[in-house]
């Protein structure tokens, strides 16, 4: 089952995030063959807002273990955890996306409260896709919203990804490829 875990940093939690980099990367280590995606969000001034990770386990509860027991949320780096499962429409992880780890602006495009009730579709133009698929309720019945990583050159075109009635609400962050330096 896939799962879409975004931890959203505390204010004022960069120094402790810091502090804890080690540990994180060494956790997230040991689920390197279940990870579809991962990388942290940013402020516009490149603080640290948060940190994104798609991830393949066996169930639900598997995926609370995972998002709950990271060294970061142990310590309080973490405000608050969006967990849901997802799906992957695109078939691949992020190491696949044909764009590579760098060049061009990377965001998290988030449509929260879905008032549609189909779910996404792929849209146009996947080339600058790096990882699409709907949030979904915890049985995976019900459609909650939408989550994708992608290639951009600003927010605004970032956001076109989603159509634009489909939402309550629509977050776009600054985002980039994880994982040790």
């Amino acid at each position: 089952m896939e799962f879409f875990c975004y931890h959203r940093d505390r204010p004022g939690s960069t120094a402790l995030r810091g502090e804890l980099t080690e540990e994180h990367w060494s956790y997230m280590d040991r689920y390197a063959a279940e990870l579809i995606a991962r990388g942290p969000t940013f402020a516009g001034d490149g603080t640290p807002t948060g940190s994104v990770h798609i991830v393949d386990l066996p169930g639900p509860a598997a995926a609370r273990a995972f998002a709950f027991d990271e060294p970061n949320h142990q310590a309080g780096v973490y405000r608050d955890v969006l967990l849901r499962r997802w799906r992957d429409l695109l078939g691949r992880t992020m190491w696949d996306f044909p764009g590579g780890a760098a060049g061009g602006n990377r965001y998290l495009v988030l449509g929260l409260g879905a008032r549609g009730t189909t779910g996404p579709e792929v849209p146009p133009g996947r080339d600058d896709l790096i990882a699409f698929g709907p949030l979904l309720s915890d049985d995976g019945a019900t459609w909650l919203g939408t989550a994708a990583l992608v290639r951009a050159p600003d927010p605004g075109t970032a956001r076109a990804v989603l159509a634009p009635d489909e939402y309550a609400a629509v977050e776009v962050h600054d985002w980039e490829f994880g994982g040790r330096r």
